[in-house]
């Protein structure tokens, strides 16, 4: 065992309580480290491999970081009661460094966006930090005790493959909306999720070939998600990555001859390739899912994430010339946010939808693409295309009641500098739209409710601190925009088990004023940004968006509802009516309370705050 396994092992083994616990995963396990037979995404060098390098995948700054600090966690301890009054940011980096980065689809300085995705910024090295606070004793509540290392028998746990996967894809639920599995919480609540490996199965059709749309990629890793029988078939992958980064991913997938990879094009400076989506051609037909993990292994172990899976679509009947559309247009958008990428290994993917019966589809699909946007052509991305959804079957709102807007992220770019700019404007505007018959209170009536985890809930995380790698806000975006973080609700899954397994998933809806209700459910890949949503640009008579993201969007009358319920429960089976929508997270939100630290009290404490460290030290006071 290396001197860095004993150490892991010696740290995880401390008392889970305050005053002996670590800042690391609560789940260091065993299949984390580098063996001959499961692909690593560590960067535990093996003998004579020299030093510690980064994840073997592209990610995002802060994910980079966080994968540091998980091989070399460091103890708290009560004894430590001071700490130097001086302190150089490089130390603070290097040593525990939880990086507030900016968002994946938050505009960055070029210098920084022509750097590989697998190498560290040095920029957190140079500049000095200022004077900590005097560490204290720790707040109230513990993080969740460990679970300890986790074993071969615990990977066949989370993934699934003992429940029947054939029950849970019945008519009995309408949505098909699942969240994925996550390891440490209890068996009944991932009863009903699934696990990567479970949307791969034999079980869902016999593979032909496949395409993954998606940001972040760890090909060895994916490769092991597809049953044997399937790993030599082909498979497509579609990322934004350009340059070093580009040259990375290719080297991940040059021992696999059955891979290929197709570059998004991103012509506007600083946006990504955000969409996360599957497209699985069987002998049988056609599936399309859409979801919101990156591909690698921590986005489906102890996160919130959030999938949709299409009906098994069959081909087209030639004789009855059918066109295979869907009452929601399901079949042509898709073909046209294909079209938009405008790359020639897309288009027999285009071919294979136009060959198949998407007919059974019953939600709309919501992206975005790259562009400058005019005319007509501004309704087809973006929030914009949201709002002309809305406008055209959303339902209508009860003149005597108010109906919030909830929105909810695990990133956040950076608004303008007062709620006027664009979130209580052009952004809200599209949330609020309803049919043309309905009507609505002003836009400033109507309450906004953002649900963002505070310091609090990662730090009690199934995965502790590390869990901020994936909730990145940058500390230069929050202190232009103080006024956004009084709309913030704290994360809370009571409802789904997963109050402690942090959210990468991203939704937005309209519930009624007492929340038992919704006129609408979105689950996307976009976050809260402009970047992902487009802005408005000349005289609003054009919008502009940077990223490719990608969701679906669920409302009532196209599963022959008014509206819907809300599930009381998400995981329940015969006790609500199966019309009822599962949201994933609990109703109604909770505002961050007096005592909860949260980047707007950082900042006007701490006015050059810049990484979890002194988040963790605020926490400790």
């Amino acid at each position: 065992m290396s001197a860095i396994s004993r150490l892991q092992r010696s740290i995880m083994t401390q008392e889970s309580s305050y005053g002996r616990w670590t800042i690391s995963s609560s789940d260091e396990s065993e299949d984390e480290k580098p063996r001959p037979d499961k692909a690593s995404t560590s960067s535990v060098p093996q003998a004579g491999q020299g030093a510690v390098k980064g994840p073997v995948y592209t990610c995002s700054e802060a994910r980079k970081v966080t994968h540091k600090r998980k091989l070399s966690p460091v103890k708290f301890s009560s004894a430590d009661s001071t700490l130097p009054a001086k302190r150089q940011k490089s130390e603070a980096t290097e040593g525990l460094g939880w990086c507030l980065s900016s968002s994946d689809d938050e505009p960055q300085p070029e210098t920084q966006r022509d750097q590989p995705k697998d190498t560290v910024v040095q920029e957190e090295k140079r500049s000095s930090s200022p004077n900590m606070p005097t560490a204290q004793q720790a707040v109230h509540r513990s993080p969740p005790a460990s679970h300890g290392p986790q074993r071969a028998e615990d990977e066949y746990e989370t993934s699934g493959e003992g429940q029947d996967i054939w029950d849970m894809l019945d008519t009995r639920n309408p949505f098909q909306f699942y969240l994925t599995r996550v390891s440490g919480i209890k068996a009944k609540y991932n009863s009903k999720a699934l696990h990567i490996k479970d949307i791969l199965s034999p079980l869902f059709g016999t593979l032909v070939s496949s395409a993954q749309f998606n940001y972040c990629f760890d090909v060895d890793w994916l490769i092991k998600q597809y049953p044997p029988e399937f790993r030599k078939k082909p498979i497509l992958l579609v990322h934004g990555d350009k340059r070093e980064a580009k040259a990375h991913l290719e080297a991940q997938a040059k021992p696999y001859a059955n891979v290929s990879l197709c570059q998004a094009k991103l012509d506007i400076a600083f946006g990504t390739h955000h969409t996360k989506m599957m497209l699985l051609l069987y002998e049988e037909g056609l599936r399309v899912v859409i979801h919101t993990s990156n591909l690698i292994r921590e986005d489906w172990h102890q996160k919130t994430q959030g999938i949709w899976l299409s009906p098994l679509y069959p081909r087209v009947d030639q004789e009855n010339h059918t066109s295979g559309e869907s009452s929601t247009h399901f079949k042509a958008d898709l073909i046209s946010y294909l079209r938009a990428y405008n790359v020639p290994p897309l288009q027999e993917w285009i071919d294979a939808i136009q060959e198949h019966d998407l007919s059974e589809t019953n939600v709309y699909l919501v992206g975005s693409t790259p562009g400058r946007f005019q005319g007509s052509h501004k309704d087809n991305w973006g929030h914009f295309r949201l709002r002309k959804v809305l406008q055209a079957h959303a339902p209508s709102v009860p003149k005597d009641e108010c109906w919030p807007i909830v929105g909810q992220f695990s990133s956040i770019g950076s608004l303008g500098p007062d709620e006027s700019k664009w979130l209580c404007s052009e952004f809200k505007e599209s949330l609020l739209s309803l049919r043309e018959d309905g009507r609505t209170p002003g836009k400033s009536a109507v309450p906004l409710h953002l649900i963002y985890p505070s310091v609090e809930n990662v730090r009690t995380s199934l995965e502790g601190y590390p869990a901020g790698g994936s909730l990145p806000y940058s500390i230069q975006t929050a202190e232009k925009q103080n006024w956004l973080h009084t709309y913030f609700h704290k994360w809370s899954a009571e409802t789904s088990g997963r109050s402690n397994a942090m959210p990468h998933i991203k939704t937005y809806m309209r519930p009624s004023s007492d929340f038992s209700k919704l006129a609408w459910f979105l689950v996307t890949s976009a976050n809260l940004s402009k970047a992902a949503w487009g802005a408005l640009e000349k005289n609003g008579t054009q919008l502009m968006i940077r990223s490719y993201e990608l969701g679906v969007l669920f409302l009532p009358a196209a599963f022959g509802l008014d509206t819907f319920n809300v599930k009381q429960k998400f995981f329940s089976s015969n006790c609500e009516p199966m019309t009822s929508f599962p949201v994933p997270y609990d109703l109604p939100p909770e505002l961050y309370g007096s005592k909860e630290v949260h980047t707007k009290s950082l900042v006007q404490e701490y006015p050059t705050v810049k990484t979890w460290p002194d988040v963790i030290l605020e926490q400790r006071k």
